[in-house]
């Protein structure tokens, strides 16, 4: 399960045998969500405060790049 980083207490990372769309994980001590990357869309949340899922789409969004490269890097494909 490789984290792409931490920032304010947001985890993002994705696991080993994801499939597409490039989606990432989002976990914090309140709970877990996942977003579509390109367009940045949330998917599923369970237990993550409204402020910090609005802070982690605005985190995918200023890292859209770097989460894209970091996918296709592990999971191969462009």
């Amino acid at each position: 399960m490789p984290t792409l980083f931490i920032i304010f207490g947001l985890r993002f990372y994705f696991y080993a045998n994801e499939h597409l769309p490039v989606h990432v994980h989002v976990k914090n001590a309140d709970g877990e969500a996942k977003f579509e990357v390109d367009p940045v869309k949330l998917i599923k949340n369970k237990g993550i405060k409204k402020k910090d899922i609005s802070l982690a789409e605005s985190l995918i969004e200023e890292n859209r790049e770097i989460i894209k490269a970091k996918w296709h890097e592990y999971h191969g494909g462009n």
